[in-house]
């Protein structure tokens, strides 16, 4: 079996929903133009709020791995 190199990247993706759906956005949108995506790690949840502490909106960072097929710095 040949080895294999994964690069991480950092996205986050925003729900008016939800933090699980603000993530499924994110995974959702990443997967549009990277291949084989392995794994999605959550690394933060915020939450954008109003001057009246009603939640206008989730937001959830997430750390997506891919396969590393070269290109940058090739």
């Amino acid at each position: 079996m040949p080895e294999s190199v994964y690069k991480f990247i950092e996205i986050a993706g925003s729900s008016t929903v939800s933090w699980e759906k603000a993530a499924a956005a994110a995974v959702k949108m990443a997967a549009k133009s990277l291949r084989d995506l392995r794994i999605a790690e959550v690394t933060a949840m915020d939450m954008q709020i109003d001057n009246k502490g009603n939640i206008m909106s989730y937001r959830t960072r997430i750390r997506v791995s891919f396969k590393y097929e070269g290109g940058i710095g090739r």
